[in-house]
């Protein structure tokens, strides 16, 4: 089940040691833990259509000292397509207690980073007592807690009925992504990254994208369609940092200056010019840095570490 950790690769994280955790549900959870033990804990959440890979970057940076803890969604890697009724928010919330569940010692503090859908996740946890007793610090990614599809802007017209009934169609299409073209490079590039991405950065973002399951993307894009986590946001105590690029058509900066305002301990609103919804991927220097930032500031060593 173990593996030793070796150095990555490009576009892919360090190997890890990976487990599994069984959620409320039954479902199983597929992590992959970095770092040495005893280490600061960092948890990292994904968004929709990725997977533990989408963190690459971060991994590769952290795990030299911090015990980095990244899990695959339901219907997301490694970890299998869930029933039909096993899509909503609640269920992202107990795969999240699994995950701690199976990875922190009692009481052990971590800093958590949720990307876009992982941020959804981290908010619908924060009423947990297994997510209270963990969190340290929590940055959000790019992400929001409502009003998703009226607000996003990956449909070029003026906000209104119109505008929201085409995105809910754009974001729910049934039809398979295929393979990895140039024509669909620059529609991913469009859609979720900035206008000055780098190719290599697109490409692997792509790549990502595309081995997310049908089934998987169609189901949470409905979850996400109907979004309304705003209560949740005041219920997220701990110290929390926001991040967001100008150039996010998925998850806008209105709605990172919504969550800003919200929360009732905001650790600030960093904006990245230019950058687009996948931040990790087209800024790693940046998040990589407010994580260790709130890290250093909130997250400690296990005392009881070797």
């Amino acid at each position: 089940m173990s593996a030793p950790q070796t150095a990555g690769t490009p576009g892919r994280p360090p190997r890890g040691r990976g487990t599994t955790a069984v959620s409320a549900d039954g479902s199983r959870v597929h992590i992959e833990v970095f770092g040495p033990e005893g280490r600061p804990a960092v948890v990292l959440a994904h968004g929709w259509t990725c997977s533990i890979r989408f963190w690459s970057a971060q991994i590769e940076n952290l795990a030299a000292d911090h015990r980095v803890i990244a899990y695959d969604q339901r219907g997301h890697g490694r970890t299998p397509l869930p029933g039909r009724s096993g899509y909503s928010t609640d269920a992202l919330a107990d795969d999240l207690e699994a995950v701690l569940a199976a990875t922190l010692a009692p009481g052990e503090q971590a800093v958590f980073v949720g990307h876009s859908m992982g941020g959804m996740a981290l908010l619908a946890a924060a009423r947990r007592p297994a997510f209270r007793e963990h969190a340290a610090a929590v940055l959000l990614c790019s992400t929001g807690s409502s009003r998703l599809v009226a607000e996003a802007l990956v449909v070029p017209m003026r906000a209104g009925r119109v505008r929201t009934r085409l995105t809910r169609l754009v974001l729910g299409a049934r039809a398979p992504l295929g393979p990895v073209t140039p024509l669909s490079r620059r529609i991913l590039r469009y859609g979720t990254m900035g206008p000055g991405a780098a190719p290599e950065r697109i490409a692997r973002c792509a790549r990502i994208v595309h081995a997310c399951p049908r089934v998987s993307r169609v189901a949470w894009s409905r979850v996400l369609g109907a979004l309304d986590l705003d209560a949740d946001v005041r219920e997220l105590r701990v110290p929390t940092a926001v991040l967001v690029g100008t150039a996010d058509r998925l998850t806008p900066p209105v709605q990172a200056r919504a969550l800003a305002a919200a929360l009732p301990d905001c650790a600030g609103l960093t904006v990245l010019a230019g950058t687009g919804h996948m931040t990790p991927v087209e800024a790693p220097e940046a998040v990589t840095a407010r994580i260790r930032e709130l890290a250093a500031a909130h997250a400690g060593p296990r005392e009881d570490a070797a």
